[in-house]
């Protein structure tokens, strides 16, 4: 819609430097000179004034800098209500599903009120549980799908996505199918001392620090080991490699078949739900409505 080289001129402007603006571009100062150039080129005007000291706009330039951001705002402006023209005409909900987010309870949910989406179709759309690359999927709700669910109370994610509560999910223990606990059906949290247990570190999760707090509290002969911030296939891995034992839920006691989860006499649980753009569709927003209705919150 606009030309990109502006993005070029802006960063030159702004910091007063070939060699900066190449810093904040991630190319090199000759790339930037070329583009530069080519920009100047295709506009037939000296936007910028070389010098030892540093690179300034000249008058065009001035006027040229001040209309830019507009420009391009505008033109993202645009781009975004075209495409909300074509979602208008999409009758089609994408739901993303993963080993530990699967799309089960989505289904479940879209049959009690698939009678108000006469039109609508579903179409799964899977991604991986890689904590490097989740908060980017959910970045892009919205885009690559319209739908995540699953357990949800990151301070991480919730900032990049809207959240509607459909349960709890309780808290649970896994161990290897080797392990001294592993032929119980339920366990105190005396049964946990002197073990090591493996859960997402400190400051994302209001829940997860809650029983941190209450473990090192109250119960300090539990070993408490830190894993990646959020949980994927190499977490459950390294459970079952070392003997340690793992916070988990209880939907995910097959996501692992070296793993037997038990439940823990506690009260513990987690919320779970759908995750979708902080941006939604109106026929988003429906379907959100429509969950909302089948689960009240407490």
């Amino acid at each position: 819609m606009y030309n990109p080289l502006l993005d070029t001129f802006l960063a030159v402007a702004d910091s007063g430097s070939f060699t900066r603006a190449a810093d904040r571009l991630y190319i090199s100062p000759t790339a930037v000179m070329k583009q530069m150039n080519a920009l100047e080129k295709h506009l037939d005007l000296k936007l910028i004034e070389r010098s030892p000291a540093g690179a300034h706009l000249t008058e065009a330039g001035r006027i040229i800098y001040r209309n830019a951001k507009f420009l391009i705002d505008y033109s993202r402006k645009s781009v975004e209500e075209a495409m909300a023209a074509t979602r208008a005409r999409d009758t089609t909900f994408c739901v993303g599903t993963s080993l530990l987010n699967p799309a089960k309870p989505f289904m479940d949910l879209w049959y009690r009120v698939n009678k108000d989406f006469p039109d609508y179709k579903l179409h799964l759309v899977p991604f991986e549980d890689d904590h490097n690359g989740i908060l980017s999927e959910i970045d892009r709700l919205g885009g690559k799908f319209d739908f995540l669910i699953g357990v949800c109370d990151s301070r991480t994610w919730m900032s990049l996505c809207s959240f509607q509560p459909l349960g709890r999910y309780k808290k649970m223990v896994a161990v290897s199918r080797e392990h001294r606990l592993a032929s119980r059906t339920q366990i105190t949290v005396e049964d946990l001392y002197g073990e090591t247990l493996m859960m997402v570190p400190r400051g994302d999760s209001g829940t997860n620090d809650f029983i941190r707090n209450d473990l090192e509290t109250n119960h300090p002969e539990i070993h408490i080991e830190d894993t990646s911030p959020f949980y994927d296939l190499s977490v459950f891995n390294r459970c079952a490699e070392t003997g340690n034992v793992l916070l988990t839920i209880e939907c995910w006691q097959n996501v692992h078949p070296g793993l037997k989860s038990i439940p823990v006499a506690w009260e513990y649980s987690i919320p779970y739900g759908l995750l979708y753009s902080l941006n939604a569709p109106d026929d988003v927003l429906r379907f959100v409505d429509a969950a909302a209705a089948l689960y009240p919150e407490d």
